[in-house]
């Protein structure tokens, strides 16, 4: 990554009268990206598993975080992904349920 890149385009729009600040929605937005990276993260790790609730839920609430904050700045692509997520993240919880539910018939 061109860092020189990202401090000019920052000088520009500052010179522009642009203000760049970070919103309360911002930080929503990166507590959902730090859930989900960081999820993934323990998996590799192996301290957390990819079938079970947990790995299922902080993905949930990471996408929910992101797309809250695209509310305010919103980004077609990021929304897809976030939306496409949400819906993978809510298989996985339907699966462990239906699994769940199934146990004790045959017990």
């Amino acid at each position: 990554m061109d860092w020189s890149i990202i401090s000019a385009q920052c000088t520009e729009a500052t010179q522009q009268g642009k203000n760049m600040s970070y919103a309360f929605y911002d930080v929503i937005g990166n507590a959902g990206v730090i859930l989900i990276i960081g999820s993934y993260f323990l998996i590799q790790i192996g301290k957390l598993s990819a079938t079970g609730v947990t790995y299922s839920v902080v993905n949930l609430l990471g996408a929910a975080f992101i797309l809250y904050s695209l509310i305010f700045e919103f980004n077609m692509s990021a929304f897809l992904v976030e939306i496409f997520w949400m819906l993978i993240s809510l298989v996985g919880l339907g699966r462990i349920y239906l699994r769940r539910r199934q146990r004790p018939a045959q017990a």
